[in-house]
């Protein structure tokens, strides 16, 4: 699609995901890719930021970057609630883009990204580092032809932990421009992992909890959930835990299969465990050696300049880019109404499908400051 010459590539927002994540993936790219320019509203940042890292030419407005540099490919490595209006404007100025979860605000605002979105491109894909890896794709093709049986029962938990210094950055930690707590910004990246394995959730049952910081969201939240396929599982996600893990667990008719990492794994962390009836030639053959791709950035931005390259929607735009937002907005409503909550209900009639707390009383942002003493 880019006629064999590199992708023109743009970085909005120069903060620290920009510079840890994003542009060593780039480097990494850089026979496919050429960083052409970057933005910041922060015209003594983006500055420094455009020397450090050797890119042409720094902006501090938008439409004058995307006017004047043409990129393809624009990297969204910004606040969260200004994700949905620049995703939108690089769309409509014919660049696709790689956005930082969360997605934007709201199922209503994905579904607004979605509608500007080209039948044949340019499309916008969210960062979902961890489908990426050689681990994630193995167990992916194994769960498609069914070699593991059927799906039962997953345990899917993010344990981090973020201290009140974190949450004292002005827009974290509120509804309205950060989106949600750990659900909705950190849990985000085992859940969509989970989604992409086990399929579409049909019911979920939710609390969410603000136990320690002083914030507007929760810092924490769990859950019970049944799949469209019948398997079930359980979801927990906190910013308080001490010894900070991230897991999952699917248990298969044939196999257990775990994944014990914290930020990004690689092969040698995922565990097999078969059950006594598989033989085991047919146990081997599902961990046989190949090729190991870290989970990461770069292997993300690789399939995505594959996707660019051959005019192809990448797997975490429009429907496969919703489904985590769907379900951490099912788990919000489920946990604010106290009550079980189906798929089927998150439609625009819906509170929730606008603001992820739905408006529900005593989870408004003004009575936050009384939750935590």
């Amino acid at each position: 699609m880019s006629g064999g010459r590199r992708v023109r590539v743009a970085i909005v927002g120069t903060g620290g995901i920009a510079r840890i994540c994003h542009m060593p993936a780039l480097r990494a790219e850089r026979g496919r890719a050429e960083v052409v320019a970057a933005m910041d509203v922060d015209a003594a940042q983006v500055g420094t930021f455009c020397a450090e890292q050797d890119i042409p030419a720094g902006y501090t407005d938008l439409d004058r970057m995307l006017e004047e540099t043409r990129p393809d490919l624009v990297h969204i490595c910004t606040p969260p609630a200004a994700h949905a209006a620049q995703v939108i404007t690089c769309l409509r100025a014919g660049a696709w883009v790689l956005c930082e979860k969360p997605p934007c605000l709201s199922l209503a605002e994905y579904d607004t990204i979605t509608a500007a979105e080209g039948p044949d491109g340019p499309y916008a894909a969210i960062v979902y580092q961890h489908r990426f890896g050689s681990g994630a794709r193995r167990l992916g093709a194994l769960v498609d032809v069914g070699a593991l049986g059927r799906p039962l029962v997953a345990q899917c938990v993010t344990t981090w932990y973020r201290d009140q210094d974190y949450f004292d950055v002005p827009w974290r930690g509120r509804w309205d421009t950060e989106g949600g707590g750990p659900t909705l910004g950190h849990g985000v990246h085992q859940m969509d992992l989970m989604l992409a394995l086990l399929g579409d959730w049909a019911e979920i049952r939710a609390m969410a909890g603000r136990l320690d910081r002083r914030v507007e969201t929760e810092d924490v939240s769990m859950a019970s959930v049944r799949f469209a396929s019948g398997a079930m599982a359980t979801v927990l996600n906190s910013v308080l835990s001490p010894r900070e893990e991230s897991y999952l667990r699917f248990d298969f008719t044939d196999a257990s299969v775990e994944l014990r990492h914290l930020y990004g794994y690689g092969d040698g962390d995922w565990v097999y465990t078969p059950a006594p009836h598989v033989p085991a030639e047919t146990a081997a053959a599902w961990t046989a050696p190949g090729a190991e791709i870290p989970s990461s950035h770069l292997a993300q931005l690789s399939a995505l300049l594959d996707c660019h390259e051959r005019g192809e929607r990448p797997p975490t735009s429009g429907p496969g880019g919703r489904r985590a937002l769907e379900f951490v907005t099912g788990l919000y409503k489920s946990a604010f109404t106290a009550r079980p909550v189906t798929r089927a209900e998150l439609t625009p009639d819906d509170p929730f499908y606008h603001h992820l707390h739905g408006d529900v009383p005593g989870w408004a942002p003004q009575a936050a400051a009384e939750a935590v003493s």
